[in-house]
């Protein structure tokens, strides 16, 4: 029987926390909303307009012929992409391959390769990650659905150049791979130029929530983690998630806490926190799923919104030494989901030592995957009685099917929550303004008026020097 992800919302409600909490009756209004927007998802569903629904049972069969046909002796798969482009593949690669992996020779990775995630564009950084690199072993996976990404593209320009100075055309083929657009985009007509090997981003799935494309598969599966699994959790979590009445369906009591804690409630701060390192990239790919779906200017029928709760990560039971005590006693504006691992694969046992002395000898007889278990309970109590809303999300145990019907869990919470906000979860305009200033600072043709903005923005700058 599959492990099945829990979720304990006790603490978030008003008979444990009082009037931080959300009631009864507000669970009633929202439960009177999902009936609507349940039948709006359905049809957006049946339309193809939100693709993300049918991911859990697609075919796998070119995903695995391109794993089986790699023409490099791989060592390496390198993504370079940013945004939803990388921020799945790394949540994967975190919690699913064994810790440290990167440092390890090829029997401490169990013979997988190493996934190296390139997601930033600091120069030093990313000059000296292909430095350390052996680009013989290395395979290159270049993510962009437009091929429009400056960031990606630079990236993709300078490993391009770079493989085929060392190895020729046909060496730069053989190590690096596309995913994009399957008709149109800049990205496609490289692809085309160059010859390169490809698969497509579905026209109707967006960045943050192709985590079950191969943007998020293909790099994992080429690590040997199991997107069978993957697939098979997030496809047992969709059928439980087609039931229209809100209380038997966990992803909309989820997504419904959230908003009502934050529209409610004043708890403009959704903080996620897992009590497991390998769960931190989990929490930073939620991150730009909540925050860019649902941080809207507008609502869909135009009037204003300037909505959605900010999303922070924080990591058990490191952060209890950095952020808890604003937590526990500043401003009461958060919502704690927490993250717990219930079985660790490893338990740690604490040796016996110092039997004189009470205040470290206590400790032995325990293990460490005891102790940052019995850290989260703490945590949680001590929030729950300064009246700190908290909820939380528990693992059996950190698998690919766990790890599937989490993030498909959360992505149905979060479009669900759209139709609370009622705004588009689906777009991001607020960030387009951004890239068009950048292409104006880069000198992009097209993009004159943003460079004359730009200009008289400058002028106006005042600084002061340390």
């Amino acid at each position: 029987m599959t492990d099945q992800v829990v979720i304990d919302y006790t603490n978030a409600l008003a008979a444990q926390v009082g009037d931080h909490g959300i009631s009864p009756s507000e669970l009633d209004q929202a439960a009177a909303a999902a009936g609507a927007i349940h039948a709006d998802l359905v049809q957006k569903r049946e339309s193809g307009e939100m693709g993300f629904f049918d991911l859990p049972y697609q075919n796998l069969t070119k995903i695995i012929q391109f794993c089986s046909a790699c023409a490099v002796d791989l060592e390496n798969v390198v993504v370079l992409g940013i945004g939803g482009s990388s921020l799945g593949a790394r949540a994967l690669g975190r919690a699913l391959l064994p810790p440290y992996h990167e440092f390890m020779d090829s029997k401490g990775r169990e013979g997988r390769c190493r996934l190296i995630v390139a997601d930033n564009i600091d120069p030093a950084w990313f000059m000296g990650m292909l430095s350390a690199l052996d680009l013989s072993r290395s395979l290159f996976i270049v993510i962009s659905k437009s091929g429009a990404t400056a960031e990606t593209m630079s990236q993709f320009l300078i490993v391009r150049e770079l493989l085929i100075k060392k190895f020729g055309m046909k060496g730069y083929r053989d190590r690096m791979i596309a995913i994009t657009d399957k008709d149109e985009g800049l990205l496609r007509k490289i692809v085309d130029q160059d010859e390169l090997k490809w698969l497509p981003v579905p026209g109707n799935v967006g960045g943050r929530y192709s985590v079950f494309t191969p943007v998020g598969l293909l790099p994992a599966a080429l690590c040997g983690i199991d997107a069978v699994s993957l697939l098979k959790g997030a496809a047992s979590v969709d059928r439980r998630l087609r039931e229209a009445d809100f209380f038997d369906n966990p992803a909309y009591l989820l997504g419904a806490l959230f908003y009502l804690a934050d529209v409610k409630h004043q708890k403009n701060v959704l903080v996620m926190m897992p009590y497991s390192s390998q769960l931190l990239d989990l929490a930073e790919w939620f991150q730009q799923l909540w925050a860019e779906s649902l941080g809207k200017a507008v609502q869909v029928d135009g009037s204003p919104a300037h909505c959605g709760s900010t999303p922070v990560r924080a990591l058990g039971a490191t952060d209890q030494h950095s952020q808890l005590q604003l937590y526990q006693e500043g401003p009461n504006d958060k919502l704690i989901a927490f993250l717990r691992v219930e079985e660790f694969k490893e338990e740690a046992p604490i040796p016996s030592a110092f039997e004189e002395l009470e205040g470290v000898s206590y400790l032995a007889g325990h293990s460490l995957a005891e102790l940052i278990n019995l850290e989260q309970r703490a945590t949680e109590m001590a929030l729950t009685k300064a009246g700190r809303p908290n909820l939380r999300i528990e693992f059996p145990r950190i698998t690919g099917e766990t790890m599937g019907q989490v993030m498909y869990l959360l992505e149905m919470a979060t479009v669900f929550a759209g139709g609370l906000y009622r705004v588009n979860p689906l777009d991001q305009p607020g960030v387009e303004l951004g890239k068009r200033y950048t292409f104006a600072m880069m000198g992009r043709k097209g993009f004159e008026k943003e460079a004359q903005e730009i200009k008289a923005f400058e002028q106006s700058v005042k600084r002061s020097r340390v």
